[in-house]
C-alpha cells in the first residue's frame, strides 16, 4: 500500500497545495528523505536519479521548517544552472501557494542584477540561486547569507566539477551549524570529497530509485558510423521520429551551433541552448520546447541541467560524454515519471570499447542499433530536400517575363512528369557529387 504525503509529516497546507497540483503520492526518494528531513538534525547525502521528485523531496519539509515569525534568509537552494534553479523556484512557488507568509527569491544569473537587489532588501526566508550570481551578491554586500540554518546543493555532482570555485566561497560564507543536504544523482569522487570536507561528521545517507542507474524505462542504444556518414545518419534517425519530442547533446558551444545551423537548414522544427547565449534566448527556446513549437532541442550539458520536460521521446548523444556522470544526466531527461524513452549514441569505430565501459560503470545494457543503409539514406537526404524547396519563400523579385519563359518550358509537362524529371535530376547531381568526393585509389 503506497504511503501518503500525511504519512510521511507533511502539513495540511502542503497538502493541499499537492492536491491541487495532481500529486498524491510520494516517490521512493521523497519517502525515505521527508522524514528524515523533518525528524533528525543532521546533515543527508541522497543519491537518486534525475526525474524521481528529488525537489520536492527537499523543498516540501523545507517550506515546512522555515520560521515564518524570523525575518533573516533561513535556507540557501543551489542549483548548476539558470534553467534548473527557475524549476525549483516555481515548484517551490506552487507548493507553498497556501502558505503565503512565505516569501521565496530566485537569484539566477543571466538577468539583470539590480532588481534582484532591490528584491533581497524585503524580508524574504528561502532564496534559490546559482552560484555566480550568489557569490556576486555577496561581495556587493547584497545579501546575508550568515545566519541560515539550511544549505541545499542541487544536482551537486555537477557543481563540484564545473562550478567548484563559487561554491568554495559560499561554503566560506555560511555558518558551521547549517544543515546541509545534498542531492545528486551519482555519487563521483568529488562528491565523496565534499561530504568528507564539508558535511558534519554525522551524515545520513538515502538511497533510491538506484537499482540501475542507468534509469528504468530507457532503452539504452549505440550505432557506429563513419565520421563523413555522421550526420546524414543522424538526420535520417530524426526524419523516422517526426512529430517526437527530443534533445541531442554536443560536447561544445561550438557543435551545437554548427549542427543547429545544419538542422535550420533541413527545415526542422529545432532550437538550440549553451552557456554563451542571452538568458532571453534561452528562456524563449526552453518555452518553445515545452509548449511543442519546436520539437528538437540541441544543448551542451550544462545548459540541459534542470530541463523537466514531460514526453521527451529521445536522446542522442551526438559525441559520447566524457564522464559516466554526465551520460546519466543526459540519459535522464527522457524516460521521467515512469515513461519509456530512448537514448541514442552515436559513436565512431574506436570509441565501440569505450560503451563496454559505459555498461560495466553504470550497470546498464547497450544494444546495437541498426543503421540505415545507403539507399535509405540516400532517400532520406531526397526527402530532405524536396522539404526545403517545399518550404522556400517565393522570390518577387524575379521578372514576370523570366518566369513566362520557365513556365513556358514546362506547360507540356503533368505535376506527376514535372517531379520525376526534377527528382532524376537531382539524384544524377548528387552522384555526381559524391562520386567527386570520392579519394582515388
Amino acid at each position: 500500500m503506497s504511503k501518503q504525503f500525511s504519512e510521511i509529516g507533511i502539513n495540511a497546507q502542503l497538502q493541499q497545495s499537492l492536491s491541487a497540483l495532481q500529486i498524491t503520492v510520494p516517490t521512493d526518494i521523497q519517502k525515505k528523505v521527508i522524514p528524515v528531513i523533518l525528524n533528525q538534525k543532521d546533515d543527508v547525502v541522497a543519491l537518486a536519479k534525475t526525474g524521481t521528485g528529488k525537489t520536492a523531496a527537499f523543498g516540501l519539509p523545507l517550506l515546512q521548517l522555515i520560521n515564518v515569525e524570523k525575518t533573516n534568509i533561513q535556507a540557501v537552494i543551489l542549483a548548476p544552472t539558470r534553467e534548473l534553479g527557475n524549476q525549483i523556484y516555481s515548484n517551490l512557488i506552487s507548493f507553498s501557494d497556501n502558505i503565503p507568509e512565505i516569501s521565496i527569491a530566485s537569484i539566477c544569473g543571466g538577468v539583470p542584477i539590480k532588481p534582484q537587489i532591490e528584491r533581497l532588501k524585503r524580508d524574504t526566508h528561502i532564496i534559490v540561486a546559482t552560484p555566480g550570481r550568489l557569490v556576486d551578491l555577496v561581495k556587493r554586500e547584497a545579501i546575508d547569507i550568515k545566519n541560515i540554518s539550511y544549505f541545499v546543493l542541487d544536482e551537486a555532482d555537477e557543481m563540484v566539477s564545473a562550478l567548484k570555485e563559487g561554491l568554495d566561497s559560499i561554503i566560506k560564507e555560511v555558518p558551521k551549524s547549517r544543515r546541509t543536504l545534498l542531492f545528486t544523482a551519482t555519487m563521483p569522487g568529488t562528491i565523496k570529497q565534499l561530504v568528507q570536507n564539508y558535511m558534519s561528521k554525522h551524515v545520513v545517507h538515502v538511497e533510491a530509485d538506484m537499482t540501475t542507474l542507468g534509469h528504468q524505462g530507457i532503452d539504452h542504444q549505440y550505432v557506429v558510423v563513419e565520421p563523413i556518414e555522421k550526420l546524414d545518419v543522424l538526420l535520417h534517425f530524426l526524419n523516422s521520429r517526426k512529430g517526437e519530442r527530443g534533445i541531442i547533446f554536443c560536447k561544445t558551444k561550438a557543435a551545437v551551433n554548427k549542427l543547429a545551423k545544419n538542422l535550420a537548414i533541413n527545415k526542422f522544427s529545432s532550437g538550440s541552448i549553451h552557456g554563451s547565449y542571452a538568458q532571453s534566448i534561452r528562456d524563449r527556446t526552453m518555452e518553445q520546447f515545452r509548449n511543442g513549437s519546436i520539437h528538437i532541442l540541441v544543448a551542451t550539458d550544462l545548459a540541459a541541467r534542470g530541463i523537466d520536460v514531460k514526453e521527451i521521446s529521445y536522446v542522442v548523444n551526438y559525441h559520447l560524454p566524457d564522464t559516466y556522470e554526465a551520460y546519466v544526466h543526459r540519459s535522464g531527461r527522457t524516460a521521467r515519471a515512469g515513461a519509456k524513452g530512448l537514448s541514442l549514441t552515436i559513436i565512431q569505430q574506436e570509441e565501440v570499447e569505450d560503451i563496454a565501459d559505459f555498461e560495466d560503470v553504470l550497470r546498464i545494457v547497450f544494444n546495437k542499433f541498426k543503421k540505415a543503409d545507403s539507399q535509405s539514406i540516400e532517400e532520406n537526404n531526397g526527402l530532405l530536400w524536396a522539404r526545403k524547396i517545399f518550404k522556400t519563400k517565393p522570390n518577387h523579385n524575379v521578372s514576370e517575363d523570366f518566369k513566362t519563359e520557365v513556365k513556358t518550358i514546362f506547360h507540356h509537362l503533368t505535376k506527376d512528369e514535372l517531379i520525376e524529371k526534377v527528382l532524376a535530376n537531382y539524384l544524377a547531381q548528387t552522384s555526381s557529387s559524391s562520386s567527386k568526393s570520392k579519394p582515388t585509389k
